[in-house]
């Protein structure tokens, strides 16, 4: 954080800083874990639910923290310490005043499904001009984006930062972190039901991200989003997807043999050929998303395909692998019934019989069960060869799925019938919210 000093850091969050210290020390980089601590760092002593950081902050500074922002000074302690009524404000309101000394364009990115994918992307667009600084792995929560946004330094020309909620009023405050220039909203979906209640809950809670955003900035919807199509707003707004009415659209759409989608982008009268290194029809909102961007931010149509064709895919989203036996589609990161969905849309692009191995969807309010059934209905009416399911909400799955559809009892009894239910040839599909494991299934079936 170039500039940001204990004394300015104490300033920004109404602290008190204790102990020996030098009010002009520079601070680094924000961070939780005190085993990634270097040194210039500033320790957040954040007290989670099974672990309080203030027991760590003798670690911190063994490993080189400059300071360490805390709610409580340990007892003993003489080095530095910012003393705060509340950790978690404390670092949002240093990050965003940090923030305001930055001018580079920063692109905030949130939505239901496809979040992540759209991060790297637009990253791997900007890579192609730019120095950027992105999200790194999950952090797009309200610790998250200011760790993101502390990390941002003078040799950075522009930031792609994930910004994730599950309730009102979160947006608004990372908005005010962040100050997006560039707004990117993928898709408003069946997610954090439980808090949002339904679809538009969701739409007013994401669109809160407009209300910190400069009036000259520029948003970019999904527009075969029905909410997202029809958003009235300030900034300047361009659309992407398929339908004919969007500013950036699809055409030509293939899966060749090698994995890799191609398409050819269409935006104010010119054609950009591109090929997508990733599987899934998701991965065509990512390219749009990614050329929307670096449109927006002046890259040539080269940059900007070359930049598509360099995306790597992060984690268990949509991997493909093909095991020897079968073709493996691990999405078993996360979950929700729109994401589902767009997973079993893209299976069918495959061959060989499709299998759906398919768990418990969370956090989705008094409809779940419902919403699960319908996926399961959802498989079988785009005939899924076989839906295996596992978890107490994914009884319903397998039962909407009708005689394509068997539950087990635990995942571990799912992977003790594998050998029996796959088949060679086979394309397979796991995916399930991340609490329930299922990159284990995706595991074991890489070893049949």
């Amino acid at each position: 954080m170039k500039n940001m000093t204990l004394a300015l850091a104490a300033k920004a969050c109404i602290g008190r800083l204790c102990g020996v210290f030098h009010e002009n020390t520079e601070l680094r980089h924000a961070v939780i874990d005190s085993r990634v601590v270097e040194p210039g760092d500033l320790f957040v002593a954040y007290k989670g639910e099974r672990v309080d950081g203030h027991d760590y902050i003798g670690a911190a500074f063994d490993r080189g923290a400059a300071c360490c922002l805390a709610q409580r000074v340990p007892e003993g302690e003489t080095r530095p310490i910012l003393l705060v009524d509340d950790v978690q404000r404390a670092l949002e309101q240093i990050a965003e005043a940090y923030r305001t000394t930055l001018s580079i364009p920063l692109v905030g990115i949130t939505g239901s499904v496809g979040k992540t994918s759209a991060k790297e992307m637009i990253a791997a667009v900007l890579e192609q001009r730019f120095r950027v600084l992105k999200t790194d792995k999950n952090l797009n929560n309200q610790i998250g984006v200011p760790m993101t946004i502390s990390r941002i330094e003078p040799e950075h020309e522009a930031a792609v930062v994930e910004m994730g909620i599950s309730d009102f009023g979160e947006m608004r405050a990372l908005t005010r972190i962040a100050r997006p220039t560039i707004g990117v909203f993928t898709v408003i979906g069946h997610a954090h039901l439980e808090f949002l209640h339904d679809r538009q809950g969701v739409f007013r809670a994401k669109t809160e991200m407009l209300e910190s955003m400069p009036a000259d900035g520029v948003v970019l919807v999904n527009g075969d989003d029905d909410l997202l199509r029809d958003l009235n707003c300030p900034q300047k707004k361009l659309s992407f997807g398929l339908g004919e009415n969007c500013d950036f659209r699809a055409e030509d759409l293939t899966l060749g043999e090698d994995g890799c989608m191609r398409c050819t982008i269409v935006h104010d009268g010119k054609r950009i050929p591109v090929t997508i290194p990733a599987y899934g029809q998701h991965m065509i909102y990512a390219a749009l998303e990614g050329a929307a961007v670096g449109t927006v931010l002046g890259l040539s149509q080269r940059e900007i395909a070359d930049g598509i064709a360099s995306y790597e895919t992060v984690g268990r989203r949509s991997a493909v692998s093909e095991t020897g036996k079968i073709t493996l589609v691990d999405d078993s990161y996360n979950a929700n019934p729109d994401s589902v969905k767009c997973g079993i849309d893209s299976l069918l692009d495959l061959s060989g019989r499709r299998v759906c191995i398919l768990g418990d969807m969370l956090e989705l309010g008094p409809g779940e069960r419902e919403m699960h059934r319908d996926v399961g209905e959802y498989a079988a009416r785009k005939g899924i060869d076989l839906v295996l399911c596992s978890g107490p909400l994914a009884t319903e799955i397998a039962e909407g799925a009708g005689d394509r559809g068997k539950w087990f009892p635990s995942s571990q009894d799912l992977i003790a019938a594998l050998p029996e239910l796959i088949h060679k040839g086979d394309s397979v599909l796991v995916k399930a919210s991340r609490g329930m494991h299922f990159e284990q299934i995706a595991e074991a079936l890489k070893c049949l």
